[in-house]
């Protein structure tokens, strides 16, 4: 009798056709699961692509050179500091003609103290790419420290001015 048990399944297994790997039918085998086909961009082959977010901002690291002489070429204006933040890296200072606030960088001030409100400055002026509607402050030297206030230097000391 055991062996009239066993031939019915086995006529059942034999009567269905095996499942090939792409079956619809057999969620359960990873091997039919494939992930969608996703599109390939082509991407700028910049090895810095991943890390850093370029700035819009012209520095005198990646200034280029006509624009460097351009601003070396132009008159020299004076203004007030309006406020500089060490921590963000930029600033602005207010023209001696009244016109509107002027953009520093860090990168652009020159000498030996960090900027603060009130100091009387002298800077020549560079457009900011990539439409050139903006003017920043570039060769920002202070002329004068604001009397009664606490000056930094860039390597941290201290001075009563």
């Amino acid at each position: 009798m055991s062996s009239e048990a066993s031939s019915p399944v086995k006529a059942s297994q034999s009567s269905t056709p095996p499942l090939s790997p792409l079956s619809p039918v057999s969620p359960v085998s990873p091997s039919n699961l494939r992930l969608p086909a996703r599109c390939h961009r082509d991407r700028s082959p910049s090895p810095m692509r991943s890390y850093l977010i370029p700035s819009p901002l012209p520095t005198r690291r990646n200034r280029t050179c006509s624009a460097a002489a351009r601003a070396a070429e132009g008159p020299v204006f004076t203004g007030v500091c309006k406020c500089f933040s060490r921590s963000k890296g930029h600033g602005f200072i207010i023209p001696s003609d009244g016109a509107k606030d002027i953009f520093v960088h860090i990168s652009d001030i020159e000498g030996e103290y960090v900027p603060v409100e009130g100091d009387e400055v002298s800077y020549k002026i560079c457009s900011i790419p990539p439409k050139h509607e903006k003017i920043q402050a570039v060769e920002v030297t202070i002329t004068h420290l604001a009397p009664g206030t606490k000056h930094e230097t860039w390597s941290g000391t201290v001075v009563q001015s």
